[in-house]
């Protein structure tokens, strides 16, 4: 049996407005990071491949684990949700939301997106083949395979592995930790959901404060 081991980057930059600025991990990013790597190194065989995102808070996680040189594949690189959010208002009038109104706010994006209502740099078809694609070249009979990447990234996964409409898969994406852990097991009838946002490493009283979502 293959494993795909996906893993959310490490807290980024939360305050930013824009996908330029968000896009390099904080402190506690870089220290989350670190534990999940101890945690693997002690826990896990070695993995077979390593990829990672291009993205700067992907490399950076992929090194504060351990893994200097990854793969770098973009297609496990995050949907742009700061110009999609810019989209919807400007469609629909909904404006960027502040924490509290997020969860009723990714709903809506996916939705009006799924519907090729809004888009930003790329279609919700384009992100979505993108993201199955490399899923399916990672899920090899007897390979394990670890995958750093981003939330609506995993999301987009689950959807495909549990045939979620845009709605759910929203409800999915949003309680994705950083630094989580997501399993796919690779059986002879292809790639099957076997664990999602599991934070072993961050399970200790004094990292409490080290739980995050954004």
């Amino acid at each position: 049996m293959g494993e795909i081991i996906l893993v959310r980057h490490g807290q980024a930059n939360s305050g930013a407005t824009d996908e330029a600025s968000y896009d390099k991990l904080s402190d506690l990013g870089h220290q989350q990071a670190r534990w999940l790597g101890d945690y693997l190194s002690d826990r896990e065989k070695p993995f077979d491949k390593v990829i990672s995102g291009s993205l700067r808070r992907h490399r950076e996680t992929a090194a504060g684990m351990g893994y200097d040189a990854p793969q770098i594949d973009p297609r496990l690189n995050e949907m742009d949700y700061f110009n999609l959010g810019q989209a919807l208002e400007d469609v629909h009038g909904i404006p960027f939301p502040g924490p509290e109104d997020f969860a009723a706010h990714v709903p809506q994006v996916m939705e009006a997106w799924h519907r090729a209502e809004i888009m930003g740099v790329e279609s919700f078809a384009s992100f979505e083949a993108r993201v199955t694609g490399v899923l399916q070249e990672a899920a090899e009979p007897g390979v394990r395979v670890l995958c750093v990447t981003s939330g609506g990234v995993i999301g987009m996964i689950m959807r495909y592995l549990l045939d979620l409409d845009p709605t759910r898969m929203a409800h999915v994406l949003l309680p994705i930790m950083n630094s989580s852990l997501h399993r796919v097991h690779v059986i002879p009838q292809g790639p099957i959901l076997a664990g999602f946002n599991a934070v072993p490493h961050l399970d200790h009283p004094d990292r409490a404060y080290a739980l995050t979502h954004y």
